[in-house]
C-alpha cells in the first residue's frame, strides 16, 4: 500500500480557528461573496471592528462585532462563531444581526 492511499484513509481532524483575518471571515460567512470584495470593502473603510476601522488582515473572533456600510445601508453583525469553511446553509449560523 503507497504512503499517499494510507494519508487518504485517515481522518480529517477539524480544528475550530479560534481567529480569522476580517476579509476571509466576510468571505467564508458569505456576508460578502468574494473575497476580492471583502478586501476592497476593508481597504475603502465600508467595514469595522468593534467600533475601529477594519483593515483586510485584521484578525477578528466569536464575539466582535462588524459593521458593515454599502451606500445608504448600514448593518451591524456579531461573530458567533469561525471556522475554516461553511456550507452554504451553515454560513448563516457563523454570524447574528444586530438590532
Amino acid at each position: 500500500m503507497s504512503r499517499k492511499s494510507i494519508e487518504a484513509k485517515k481522518p480529517v481532524e477539524r480544528v475550530e480557528a479560534t481567529s480569522m483575518r476580517l476579509d476571509k471571515f466576510l468571505k467564508v460567512s458569505r456576508l460578502i461573496k468574494r473575497r476580492s470584495v471583502a478586501n476592497d470593502a476593508c481597504s475603502t473603510g465600508h467595514i469595522t471592528v468593534n467600533g475601529k476601522e477594519g483593515k483586510p488582515g485584521t484578525d477578528v473572533k466569536v464575539g466582535d462585532v462588524l459593521g458593515v456600510r454599502f451606500g445608504e445601508k448600514y448593518s451591524e453583525y456579531e461573530i458567533l462563531s469561525i471556522g475554516e469553511h461553511a456550507m452554504k446553509q451553515d454560513a448563516a449560523g457563523m454570524y447574528r444581526v444586530r438590532q
